[in-house]
C-alpha cells in the first residue's frame, strides 16, 4: 500500500524514490545518490534530504494513524554532507494520538562499501485529514 501511495506522487517518481519498509509505527524511504540530486560541491542537496525526511516522517505517522494524512510542519538539522550511492530515512512514531503523530527521521547515506553516515535528523508533526 505505501509503495502504490509513493507511485502516485510524481515528484517521488522523478527521485526515484521507494519504501523499502513500512508499518508498526515506522517507515524507511531509499533513493539512490545520482549526479543531478548533487550541489555545486558534490554534495547530496539539502532540499533532497528535505524530502526524503517529509516523505518518511508522513509514511511513518501514517502507519499509526492510517492513510489519509499530511505532514504538519517539520524541522531538520543538517549534520554532515551527504555523499555515498544511497540515501536511506529512516522514521518512526514517537508518539501518536487519534488524530496527531509525533515522528522523528535519521538520513543516512550509504557508500559502495555499505557504510553508513548519520547526515541529518528531523521532526515531525503529522496530521490525520480525517
Amino acid at each position: 500500500m505505501a509503495q502504490k501511495l509513493l507511485a502516485g506522487q510524481p515528484f517521488s517518481v522523478l527521485l526515484g524514490a521507494r519504501v523499502t519498509a513500512f508499518g508498526d509505527g515506522g517507515a524507511t524511504l531509499e533513493l539512490d545518490v545520482r549526479e543531478e540530486l548533487r550541489q555545486q560541491n558534490g554534495f547530496l542537496h539539502g532540499g533532497v534530504l528535505s524530502y526524503a525526511a517529509d516523505n518518511a516522517l508522513t509514511f511513518a505517522g501514517g502507519s499509526a494513524l492510517g492513510p489519509d494524512v499530511l505532514t504538519g510542519g517539520f524541522t531538520i538539522s543538517y549534520l554532515r554532507p551527504g555523499q555515498g550511492q544511497l540515501l536511506r530515512a529512516v522514521a518512526k512514531v514517537a508518539y501518536a494520538g487519534s488524530r496527531q503523530a509525533t515522528c522523528t527521521c535519521e538520513l543516512i547515506t550509504l557508500d559502495e562499501a555499505g557504510d553508513s553516515t548519520l547526515c541529518a535528523i528531523a521532526q515531525g508533526t503529522i496530521i490525520a485529514r480525517r
